[in-house]
């Protein structure tokens, strides 16, 4: 393949090309990981069945990069239609609404995609792909925009695998959970962060890409609080029988899901265990806990404390004693194997507090891996928010009341990801992401 030489500006074309390949090896290794028969499967009752995302990773960037940053005619108009945008549908009524009674065989679908590749390989070795003719082109916004889409839906596609019935699964010589027999931090402890600034966001100059969601910053005041050090963990969770802990419509939800313990928890004999990607192992009591917003709520108030807002969050894992913010919570060094359990290291969890390299300024643990942390921020765009080209309705689609900010990263988020302005969202009675909590409260 040919390849232009890159300009002065944010696009290195090389670079970009060796990322697109590494993430869609990266994604039919994650297809692989499933066997033949599970290809019309639907693990996640609120999401399309595993063919959809099999044509949906490609589809979307002929639509995100070819199509609306380069006038591309496509590949398969009716593919791309079909693949276009996933569902995020409040209950199975609305998920039933969304269904798509007939899909393309596996065969077709891999035929796509193939032809997909080719053409964007091809423009990202020769076309004008960074440039201000288009705002899809602008600091290269289009072709930054298909490689996180993908990296983002390699975490999906493994949080659906985990519910897959194991038959459906290969499971990887030699792997085995790590600290599934490790107990929980001997102490609970709360950390007091004083008052101070935090910066949310970034601006353009800061960070080569960013989602829409992440322009502009913001600075914010932070009253003093107190945090805990550790995420909530398996062996200290309880708060599900009382009505008072719950909100009405969090309650009603509760109900209505008739589950009386976390999604990730399964009982047998009497014994809890923890559904993991391959099988059931007994309950780790040193992992993080993974709850819904709901569930983090209502044992935030049977400690009576609450959830963090998205400020509070950013104070804990940026701020410094001498007011100063930093890049990541351990500092400006780059994120990596040292700092936390994020970019596909380990497939599951592992006990809190596990990377102390990773620790923020005021010594609070896991606050980028092993988890997304909840807040109690509503999700919505910050002042003067401006939906991006290459993809309008990425956020704004969201700002709706009905879901909350996640920060920091999980056991399955991308590298690259796990930058300070990166923010995340989920309905608050979503149970399947890798998601966790620790408690705030006020010290007044």
């Amino acid at each position: 393949m040919q390849v232009a030489p890159s300009g002065a500006g944010v696009v290195d074309r090389r670079q970009v090309i060796q990322a697109y390949r590494e993430n869609r090896n990266r994604t039919r290794e994650l297809f692989e990981m499933l066997t033949p028969d599970a290809y019309y499967e639907q693990p996640i009752p609120l999401r399309h069945p595993v063919v959809f995302y099999d044509g949906h990773i490609p589809a979307f960037a002929v639509n995100a990069f070819l199509k609306r940053g380069l006038g591309h005619p496509g590949v398969d108009g009716d593919l791309e239609v079909l693949f276009a945008r996933g569902i995020d549908p409040a209950d199975g009524t609305a998920a039933s609404a969304s269904a798509v009674r007939s899909w393309p065989s596996r065969d077709a679908v891999r035929r796509y995609a193939e032809q997909a590749d080719d053409a964007i390989l091809s423009a990202l070795a020769s076309a004008p792909v960074e440039g201000e003719e288009n705002p899809v082109l602008r600091r290269g916004q289009g072709v930054f925009t298909i490689l996180e889409h993908e990296e983002m839906h390699q975490e999906t596609l493994l949080y659906m695998w985990h519910r897959l019935d194991p038959r459906f699964k290969r499971r990887p010589a030699g792997y085995e959970p790590a600290g599934v027999a490790e107990s929980a931090p001997a102490r609970r402890e709360m950390v007091t962060i004083p008052a101070g600034r935090a910066t949310l966001g970034a601006s353009t100059t800061q960070v080569r890409f960013g989602w829409d969601n992440e322009f502009p910053f913001l600075r914010v005041d932070v009253p003093a609080f107190a945090i805990d050090v550790h995420d909530v963990t398996n062996a200290e969770y309880l708060g599900y029988d009382d009505p008072a802990l719950w909100s009405p419509a969090a309650w009603r939800r509760r109900q209505e899901a008739g589950r009386a313990y976390p999604l990730f928890w399964e009982r047998s004999d009497g014994d809890w265990f923890w559904r993991g990607m391959f099988g059931r192992v007994p309950l780790p009591q040193g992992w993080p806990v993974y709850v819904t917003h709901d569930e983090a709520s209502a044992f935030a108030r049977w400690k009576g404390r609450r959830l963090p807002t998205e400020a509070e969050y950013h104070r804990a894992a940026f701020g410094t004693p001498d007011g100063s913010e930093r890049a990541h919570p351990w500092g400006a060094a780059p994120p990596d194997e040292t700092r936390g359990n994020f970019d596909f290291r380990y497939r599951d969890p592992v006990p809190v507090g596990s990377f102390p390299a990773g620790a923020s300024a005021w010594g609070v643990h896991d606050l980028a891996g092993n988890g997304w942390e909840w807040t109690s921020t509503p999700f919505a765009g910050f002042p003067g928010f401006e939906a991006m080209a290459s993809y309008p309705e990425y956020s704004a689609d969201f700002f709706d009341g009905e879901h909350f900010v996640v920060k920091g990263a999980s056991p399955a988020t991308a590298r690259g990801l796990v930058r300070r302005s990166f923010r995340n969202w989920f309905r608050p009675h979503y149970p399947y992401a890798y998601a966790t909590f620790r408690c705030a409260g006020d010290t007044q």
